[in-house]
């Protein structure tokens, strides 16, 4: 961290009596960069350099896990009450600028327990306020019918995670879902029908995400898109498989369906190495976007 001498800020962290992350967004999986000695009161565990999301997820669990690093990718101060060793927290997430940065490279997690000086009732109105926050800002970010990211929040985070990946000449994967003979099925079942069809869907492939940091989105009409950090082109389409199948063992009923005689999806698969790529984030991705709307 630069401004500052790391042993400086060691010892400052060392003698905070709150536990303290602090973790590193502008590289991939967000590796946590400081853990102060008051965190082993949340866990034993060795968190240096351990992906965030995985701490969090082993922590609080994978639903908690997804929406913080939800909030992460927004870039905004946020909080969620959580419960660690039998004792309630207020996890806080506070982007940390430097200089003259316009995004943040770093995130502060801090555990706020009964005693912080915010007191029990501070701690109640500083959560409500940023829970109130969010629910504005997910208004914006979120697709109204399966509460996953809209399509433009999507290309916010691809074009970060695309520049992340640039930087650190990594290679990012998407996957790009189609739910098969659709417009049959609305014709079949109506709207409504669908728009429930749509939030399983959506659900499933979000419970199939190999991890927190990973994201999905519906972009537009019967089309979902995953983003991932893994590399392996093989690993990523037998993880698009999985996620086929956990779709069609949902067992929702299609009558009309070309493919099963449940809804089905279809994949496909691009791996970029954004260093390397001729085109930049919004070409790419519209290359693909392009194809399955078609």
């Amino acid at each position: 961290m630069s401004g500052i001498d790391h042993n400086v800020l060691e010892q400052v962290l060392a003698g905070t009596a709150e536990p303290l992350l602090v973790v590193r967004i502008d590289q991939p999986d967000w590796p946590v960069a400081l853990a102060n000695p008051a965190f082993a009161n949340i866990t034993r565990d060795e968190v240096h350099d351990q992906p965030f999301a995985d701490v969090i997820e082993n922590l609080a669990g994978r639903e908690l896990a997804l929406e913080v690093s939800e909030s992460v990718r927004s870039q905004q101060e946020t909080s969620f009450p959580v419960e660690s060793n039998s004792r309630e927290y207020l996890l806080v997430l506070k982007p940390v600028l430097l200089g003259d940065e316009e995004t943040a490279r770093f995130y502060a997690a801090y555990w706020r327990g009964s005693t912080s000086a915010t007191g029990g009732n501070g701690a109640e109105v500083h959560h409500a306020l940023l829970k109130a926050k969010r629910q504005i800002r997910d208004l914006s970010r979120d697709d109204p019918v399966t509460g996953l990211l809209n399509g433009r929040a999507f290309r916010e985070v691809f074009e970060h995670d695309w520049a992340v990946a640039a930087r650190e000449k990594s290679r990012l994967s998407v996957v790009t879902f189609s739910l098969e003979d659709f417009d049959a099925y609305v014709d079949v079942f109506g709207r409504h029908a669908a728009d429930s069809c749509l939030r399983r869907v959506g659900q499933a492939i979000r419970r199939c995400l190999r991890r927190a940091s990973d994201v999905v989105a519906r972009p537009q009409g019967a089309c979902f898109v995953a983003l991932s950090h893994a590399s392996d082109e093989e690993g990523v389409r037998d993880f698009a498989a999985q996620i086929s199948t956990a779709v069609r063992e949902l067992g929702l009923h299609h009558p009309r369906s070309s493919a099963s005689k449940f809804v089905t999806v279809s994949f496909d698969v691009a791996v970029a190495d954004a260093a390397e790529e001729g085109r930049n984030s919004g070409e790419f991705l519209d290359a693909l976007l392009g194809t399955v709307a078609e």
